[in-house]
């Protein structure tokens, strides 16, 4: 992940993925590109073409908030994205990472004896988990990173009936809470696009924060679970996330999780 031009980079991509027909522009014969063309984005937009080929460029790295929204709703950006695309022009500062997790939070993982839990930071690196988690993923011991073995191991197809569904978010949560500044950043994504797979879900530029979801394992022992995520940002040590996982009351799925341990 460049850190020279992430603005242009983001919406050259963005740019790419608007069918014409969706935002009532003439297919206008043959084209050569996907998506939009720059002129077409520029009308839509209310800006010059010359402009946008700056900012696509690099050259303009400092639009204005009324720009920014106009191309947005350009390209019909959804919250997650249009927040993402002003946090790359006016990004805002990032407090140090602490990879210390509190006695405190500890406890709190401990005390959750019926549901996987753990900490992990900005850059999807786990940096505590209750005995519940390690048993449910290898991935979820404390010094794995969780991008790494989404698309790296193996193993986490087998652990994932819907691999390819959480490879999308994973990919998406990565790009909208991990800080493109940082060298830890730049050195996990350079590693993960020898992977194929990654670097086109990457190229897509979708953004996407971890959120409540229901995610489906296929455990070797307790077999098939469907648990409920939720995320939850550490108060005081907000680069660290509390990812809870819970069966629905009384579903197999909490029976299997007693099973774990």
């Amino acid at each position: 992940m460049a850190a020279d031009n992430l603005l242009g980079d983001f919406l050259k991509a963005r740019r790419g993925r608007v069918a014409p027909a969706d935002v009532a522009v003439p297919a206008g014969g043959r084209r050569r590109v996907a998506g939009l063309r720059r002129e077409e984005l520029a009308r839509l937009a209310g800006i010059s073409e010359p402009y946008l080929v700056r900012l696509e460029q690099g050259v303009d790295r400092h639009p204005s908030p009324q720009v920014l929204r106009s191309l947005a709703r350009a390209l019909d950006l959804d919250d997650d994205a249009s927040a993402h695309l002003h946090a790359l022009v006016a990004p805002a500062p990032v407090p140090p990472s602490r990879t210390e997790v509190s006695a405190d939070v500890h406890r709190l993982l401990d005390a959750w004896a019926d549901r996987p839990a753990y900490v992990r930071d900005r850059c999807f690196d786990v940096l505590a988990a209750n005995k519940q988690a390690r048993a449910l993923a290898p991935m979820y011991e404390p010094g794995s990173n969780l991008v790494r073995a989404v698309f790296l191991d193996p193993a986490s197809r087998r652990l994932f009936p819907d691999w390819a569904e959480v490879a999308a978010q994973t990919a998406a949560a990565l790009r909208a809470e991990a800080d493109p500044r940082d060298p830890r950043t730049v050195r996990l994504v350079a590693e993960l696009e020898t992977d194929e797979e990654f670097r086109r879900l990457w190229m897509r530029h979708e953004t996407r924060p971890a959120r409540d979801d229901l995610k489906r394992f296929a455990h070797p022992v307790a077999g098939s679970l469907a648990l409920r995520r939720q995320a939850l940002t550490v108060g005081g040590a907000e680069q660290q996330v509390i990812i809870v996982y819970q069966a629905t009351a009384g579903s197999p799925s909490e029976a299997a999780l007693a099973r774990l341990v």
